[in-house]
């Protein structure tokens, strides 16, 4: 019998489809709603270099929001809304919550900066702060609605929303609420969970 041939990650991919099947995940072969964000393929890298995929928040709810690891104005107050609102939910919803924040950054968003930016807000195991290609971001920007725009400065003019994705990915609540926890969005967080 011969196999085709696999890329490095493909061959992985299917290895570890073998031997590891999590709970929490329904099998890889059921069917994504077409409204899901984890049809969605973009390539992207977390904070800790690994490769990571959108669909792998599939099964639990997950915040989802962009930002941009220089901003000295929007972003924290961004970080903080998010750490704010998961803290409101009882202890079994927050622990099965993630978070997924984008940067439209790329260039200087490397993962060194995401780890760094991950340390300086506290964020736990939880969150995964990635970071694609220009055109992947701008894929995933517009998926979830966002807007964004780099300055001459460098800097970015964007929008701020934190999107709840339900356990399929697809968006169950928006949120433009920034410094303040909305309550919507708990309620909406429980109900997801």
């Amino acid at each position: 019998m011969t196999l085709p041939s696999l890329s490095r990650r493909q061959a992985l991919a299917l290895a570890v489809g073998m031997t590891c099947q999590c709970a929490a995940s329904p099998a890889p072969s059921a069917a994504l709603p077409g409204d899901s964000l984890y049809r969605l393929n973009p390539r992207l890298t977390d904070q800790d270099g690994h490769p990571f995929e959108l669909a792998s928040l599939r099964g639990a709810p997950a915040l989802a929001s962009m930002f941009y690891s220089s901003c000295e104005m929007v972003c924290p107050v961004l970080f903080e809304t998010i750490a704010e609102t998961l803290k409101r939910l009882p202890t079994p919803v927050r622990e099965r919550t993630h978070v997924v924040m984008v940067s439209f950054d790329p260039e200087r968003d490397t993962v060194d900066v995401l780890r760094q930016t991950a340390d300086k807000h506290g964020c736990d195991g939880r969150w995964s702060l990635v970071r694609g290609s220009s055109a992947d971001v701008r894929q995933v920007a517009a998926a979830l609605g966002v807007q964004y725009r780099r300055l001459p400065s460098g800097e970015f003019n964007h929008s701020t929303s934190v999107l709840l994705l339900d356990r399929e990915g697809r968006v169950a609540a928006r949120s433009g609420s920034l410094g303040a926890v909305d309550a919507e969005l708990v309620a909406a967080l429980r109900r997801a969970a």
